[in-house]
C-alpha cells in the first residue's frame, strides 16, 4: 500500500474515533471483503515486552509474504485526551515499510484494555487490505478481557518477572488465551516460569491444546516457530469451521452492545433536564427513581 492510501486511512480512522453512537463508518472506495484478515490479539502484563515481541512478529509475517496492520492501544493522555503513541517508537522500524500500517488509538476512558473503537478500527484496516491484523491491548491487569471478542487468536505474553504463574493462570486474563507466549526467557528462572506454567495449564485442563512458546523478542529467538504456529492455528480453524463460528458469536454479541447503546442513548434524548432533575429531587430511593423514569419512557412509547 502506497503512502497515499496509508495516509487515507489515517484520516478515515481518525474519523472513527471522534464517531457518535450509532453513526456509520466512513464509506471506502473498492474495499476487501470484511473478514479477510486474520486478526490477532495482545496482551498481557505491563512490561511482558508486547511491543517489542509485535514488532519481531510483523517482520515474520511480511517474510511469508502478509501485509500487517497494527492496532496499538495506549493509555489517553490526561491533557489532549490523545494516545500517548509509545508502541510507534518502538516500532519505528517498521514505519517505512510500505506492507505495514500502524495506527494507535487511545483508551479515552474505556476499560478492558481496548478503545471503544478498536473493532471499528480493525474492520478499516481489513477492509484495505491488511490480511494479518495485530490488535495490542495497554497493559491489562486481571479482569479486562475486551481484547477476547475483537479477535480470532488471543496471545497472552507474559515475562518470568510477571509473579507467580500458578495465581496468573488463575486470573481472568488467563482464560481467554488461545496461546501463551513466555517472553524474556535470557532472565534466570525463565525455564522453571515455562515448566511451571505448562504444569498449571495440565492441571487446569488436561485436554486442552494450549501452547506456551518461550521466545526472546529482543533477539528473535522463537519468533518464527510462534509465527508458524500462529499461522496453522488461522488454517485450522478456518477448515474446522470453528474461525466461523467464534466470529459469528463476536459479530452477534457486538451487534447487541451497540444497539443496546444506541437505545439507551435515544431514550435518553426524549427526558428533558428538567425531568430528570425532578425524579432526582424527588426523595426517592435510587431503585424507585429508576424505575420512575423508565415508566416515563414507556408511557411515552
Amino acid at each position: 500500500m502506497d503512502s497515499k492510501s496509508k495516509l487515507y486511512l489515517s484520516r478515515l480512522l481518525s474519523r472513527v474515533e471522534r464517531l457518535e453512537t450509532g453513526a456509520a463508518l466512513p464509506e471506502i472506495e473498492n474495499p476487501q471483503p470484511l473478514g479477510s484478515a486474520f486478526r490477532i490479539g495482545v496482551t498481557g502484563p505491563v512490561g511482558a515486552g508486547k511491543s517489542t515481541l509485535i514488532n519481531r512478529l510483523a517482520r515474520e509475517f511480511r517474510n511469508l509474504g502478509h501485509t500487517v496492520g497494527i492496532i496499538a492501544v495506549d493509555p489517553s493522555s490526561p491533557f489532549t485526551g490523545g494516545a500517548v503513541l509509545g508502541d510507534r517508537v518502538r516500532m519505528s522500524d517498521l514505519a517505512l515499510d510500505e506492507g505495514v500500517f500502524i495506527r494507535s488509538l487511545a483508551t479515552r476512558g474505556a476499560f478492558g484494555g481496548l478503545a471503544a473503537c478498536a473493532e471499528d478500527a480493525a474492520d478499516l484496516v481489513d477492509m484495505f487490505g491488511y490480511n494479518r491484523i495485530i490488535i495490542e491491548t495497554v497493559g491489562v491487569g486481571q479482569t479486562e478481557v475486551d481484547i477476547v471478542e475483537a479477535c480470532d487468536a488471543t496471545m497472552v505474553v507474559l515475562a518470568p518477572e510477571s509473579g507467580d504463574d500458578v495465581q496468573a493462570i488463575k486470573a481472568g486474563l488467563m482464560e481467554i488465551a488461545d496461546i501463551f507466549a513466555v517472553n524474556k526467557m535470557d532472565i534466570r528462572g525463565a525455564d522453571r516460569f515455562l515448566s511451571d506454567l505448562e504444569t498449571a495449564l495440565a492441571m487446569r485442563d488436561p485436554e486442552s491444546r494450549l501452547r506456551a512458546f518461550p521466545v526472546q523478542s529482543n533477539n528473535g529467538t522463537g519468533i518464527r516457530q510462534l509465527t508458524n504456529y500462529l499461522e496453522s492455528y488461522f488454517d485450522d480453524a478456518r477448515r474446522a469451521g470453528t474461525l466461523t463460528q467464534r466470529r459469528t458469536g463476536q459479530r452477534a454479541r457486538r451487534i447487541k452492545r451497540l444497539a443496546k447503546n444506541l437505545l439507551i442513548n435515544r431514550l435518553w434524548s426524549r427526558l428533558s433536564v428538567e425531568e430528570l432533575t425532578a425524579v432526582v429531587e424527588s426523595g426517592l430511593p435510587a431503585r424507585d427513581a429508576a424505575a420512575a423514569l423508565v415508566e416515563k419512557l414507556v408511557q411515552r412509547g
